[in-house]
């Protein structure tokens, strides 16, 4: 073998060895980011079962609760803004703009729920009505779904964005535009207080 031949070798190899290299780098970041938006998906499934379980709420309470006609509009309205928000996202992993404008949403519908638990305080009759504690258990549910879903959501995007900022994967990243994916964040401190649920 001549020695030309072996240096052409050599720097096949290395190249077939660098081509594959950088296919590597690739596929972990997009596995890595399919992996956030799976985990966005399931908050959104979370969320959407909790949208369609509210109006059933307020619907049960309407009976008892009569004079708290502003509080039930309210629960009402703050849970059609959360729920256009997430329809606005079309179920895709949002962008900066898109998650804080449902975090907000989502600040306001937590917001009109603690109001209306705490109203709910006032008429014993509709704590005890099996339909009210029903829907109310669900909804805890619902909640503590969201709670882990958001969750594995953040540690899906940590892992994400740990991956595409790291070397050398961050050369591979800016070459093919892995952007930097966003957490959901709690945006008031308000909102970091556990949800006071009661029967």
């Amino acid at each position: 073998m001549s020695t030309l031949l072996v240096i052409l070798l050599v720097l096949v190899g290395a190249a077939v060895l660098a081509v594959f290299w950088v296919i590597g780098l690739y596929n972990g970041l997009v596995t890595f980011r399919n992996r956030y938006k799976n985990a966005f998906s399931q908050i959104d499934v979370q969320l959407k079962r909790r949208y369609d379980l509210i109006p059933n709420l307020v619907e049960t309470a309407k009976a008892y609760m009569a004079h708290e006609k502003d509080t039930l509009e309210a629960v009402i309205q703050a849970r059609n803004q959360a729920a256009g928000a997430r329809q606005a996202l079309g179920g895709a992993a949002p962008s900066g703009a898109g998650l804080q404008s449902l975090n907000q949403a989502e600040v306001g519908l937590t917001a009109a729920m603690s109001r209306f638990s705490m109203v709910q305080e006032a008429y014993p009759e509709l704590k005890a009505n099996q339909n009210m504690m029903q829907l109310t258990e669900e909804l805890t549910s619902a909640e503590n779904k969201i709670a882990f879903a958001r969750q594995a959501y953040n540690d899906a995007v940590m892992n994400y964005n740990n991956r595409r900022e790291v070397f050398p994967s961050s050369f591979i990243a800016g070459v093919f535009q892995f952007t930097e994916a966003q957490l959901f964040e709690v945006a008031v401190e308000a909102e970091r207080a556990p949800v006071k649920v009661q029967f």
